[in-house]
């Protein structure tokens, strides 16, 4: 894709500082059972107050959850997003174990700790409610989820009749479902700025990358959390367009698209990895690039893994960029 293009020159001097080989052989993700004070703040409304076995299926995350003393599921009254209480945890970031599609930019593996609890977006931040702070909606995608298009009308936009005819047969034989106008799709074609503007203006942030990447993995150590139809829409399944949020399978800890449907922007600037373990990482406090994870909708199955990475420009768009939200208790 063209972003790619624009910032692997840069990348590739980062790169080739990384040493051969494979991470250590790890042990499962471990769990940190760290007891806070109850109640949240009055940003929130309490949906579940008690973590779901039938979504938390491990016990010892649920475990976790419930010794930080926080309810588990809660809705933001600003917004309207639904987020999911992340407990503390110990996992090893990068590369899995036996994961050939890697690359060294995910080397190498290394010990993080989390200590703090957050709360995390169950989905990607939709396209209404990006427009309801932002008074905007950038993607790229919208007009798809309002009405049936037309091969005219995309061919106007610049596809081939053959992509165009392909459009239209998928949309009459799969139309969008419980919404008409396009508010479960997630906003796409948004930069890290834009991001981060949503967020200081309705009170959230980005998860740092050591956050996000311990959320999607769940306790996991492969590198994805369930077999990726089941859990994602990529180059494979997703007739080249987002999908409403949701739609995919959920990981252990309930967060659906995690992987695929858009990337996500976090929080920290662009850095190779040092094999040292880290307490609450935070990333470089600068750089000229910004990390991007999960792979999207337009993306081979190599880019849609836990440990897979890119970076672009603070100020880059695209049609597979989004993001989710971040939040302290």
């Amino acid at each position: 894709m063209w972003y790619f293009s624009l910032v692997l020159p840069a990348l590739l001097g980062v790169i080739l500082v990384y040493p051969q080989g494979t991470p250590p052989s790890s042990p499962p993700q471990k769990v940190i059972a760290e007891t806070k004070p109850s109640g949240i703040g009055s940003w929130a409304e309490v949906i579940e107050a008690e973590v779901d076995p039938a979504v938390v299926t491990d016990p010892a995350l649920r475990d976790a959850i419930k010794a930080t003393g926080l309810p588990w599921r809660v809705r933001d009254k600003g917004t309207n997003i639904e987020m999911l209480l992340i407990p503390p945890g110990e996992f090893v970031m990068g590369k899995s174990g036996g994961d050939d599609e890697a690359r060294l930019f995910e080397l190498p593996a290394h010990d993080v700790k989390l200590t703090k609890a957050f709360y995390l977006g169950c989905y990607e931040v939709t396209q209404q409610q990006y427009a309801a702070i932002a008074k905007a909606n950038p993607s790229q995608f919208a007009k798809f989820q309002v009405e049936a298009p037309t091969v005219e009308a995309l061919m106007k936009e610049g596809d081939t009749r053959v992509e165009a005819e392909k459009q239209v047969q998928f949309w009459v034989a799969s139309p969008p479902a419980r919404d008409a106008k396009g508010k479960e799709w997630p906003v796409e074609s948004v930069s890290w700025d834009d991001c981060a503007v949503f967020c200081e203006k309705a009170g959230f942030r980005l998860p740092t990358e050591a956050e996000w990447e311990y959320a999607c993995r769940a306790g996991t150590r492969t590198p994805r959390y369930g077999e990726l139809e089941e859990i994602a829409w990529s180059v494979k399944n997703s007739n080249q367009k987002t999908h409403a949020v949701g739609t995919k399978r959920a990981n252990a800890l309930g967060l659906h698209d995690m992987i695929g449907n858009v990337f996500e922007w976090v929080n920290d600037c662009c850095s190779t990895y040092s094999a040292d373990a880290q307490t609450n990482p935070q990333g470089p406090s600068s750089g000229s690039f910004r990390v991007l994870r999960g792979g999207g909708w337009s993306n081979y199955v190599n880019n849609c893994r836990a440990s897979d990475r890119h970076c672009g420009k603070p100020v880059y768009s695209s049609r597979s960029f989004g993001f989710r939200v971040a939040r302290i208790p």
